[in-house]
């Protein structure tokens, strides 16, 4: 048995799901992975199953109907977690975007001082590659405006690649989460940061896909940056002792 499990949610991902699987499945440290799969036309899930028996016992999923959202895909596979042993739950996505080489030094921020490990793209400088100009600006001045507003010390606010210990998502209620986009993920953090817990950042490169189409939307930037001012506003109304 694994004490990390490594979270990948899809949707549309058959050029990526293999090779990702297999190259997280050729580090030091035995991952587990749990693909969360919601309902993707192109075959996804298929491919994760014909895997299943060659990685027998650690390579799990679970398929949804529709496309629920990011959000509520990593919800659910951290109630998935929390039903087993695991010990450090991972995000990651499954286009490459995320170095899965990075799990390692994740997962060791947790096991020495860090409740939560976020891979951060601008903690040592702009750390982003294949990003139009404007998609870089527009997710580092999200990250500026995050501070402004919640006051959390993070860098790089907006980032989906993250470890946490245990202890963090069986604290954290995961059903009064809001957010299901982008929002989600400064959401997160802003909320195991009121709790108490030592979110610390660990330099990462961020590459971005190379196969596959990205999932990213107006839409979803529009609802993390009104989300900000909620978050905000509901943290006056909540009890964060544990």
């Amino acid at each position: 048995m694994s004490d990390s499990l490594v979270i990948i949610p899809t949707y549309n991902e058959k050029e990526n799901i293999e090779k990702i699987i297999r190259k997280v499945f050729s580090l030091t440290h035995p991952f587990h992975i749990l693909i969360v799969d919601d309902g993707s036309p192109d075959g996804t899930a298929a491919i994760v199953k014909s895997l299943q028996n060659e990685f027998q016992g650690r390579l799990h999923i679970e398929e949804r109907s529709g496309k629920l959202g990011l959000g509520t895909a990593y919800i659910y596979g951290f109630n998935w977690a929390l039903q087993k042993d695991y010990s450090y739950i991972f995000e990651m996505d499954a286009d490459f975007s995320h170095n899965p080489d990075d799990l390692i030094r994740l997962r060791e921020a947790c096991v020495n001082d860090a409740d939560v490990a976020v891979g951060s793209r601008y903690v040592k400088g702009v750390n982003v590659v294949n990003w139009p100009m404007g998609r870089v600006l527009m997710s580092y001045f999200a990250s500026m405006y995050v501070r402004l507003i919640t006051r959390i010390n993070i860098q790089d606010a907006t980032a989906g690649f993250k470890c946490y210990r245990r202890i963090v998502l069986e604290t954290i209620p995961l059903d009064k989460i809001k957010f299901v986009g982008y929002a989600f993920q400064i959401e997160m953090k802003f909320t195991a940061i009121k709790y108490g817990f030592n979110v610390v950042e660990v330099p990462i490169i961020f590459t971005d896909r190379t196969e596959g189409t990205s999932k990213m939307s107006t839409r979803i930037f529009r609802e993390a940056f009104i989300g900000v001012i909620q978050m905000k506003v509901w943290s006056w109304f909540r009890n964060y002792k544990r």
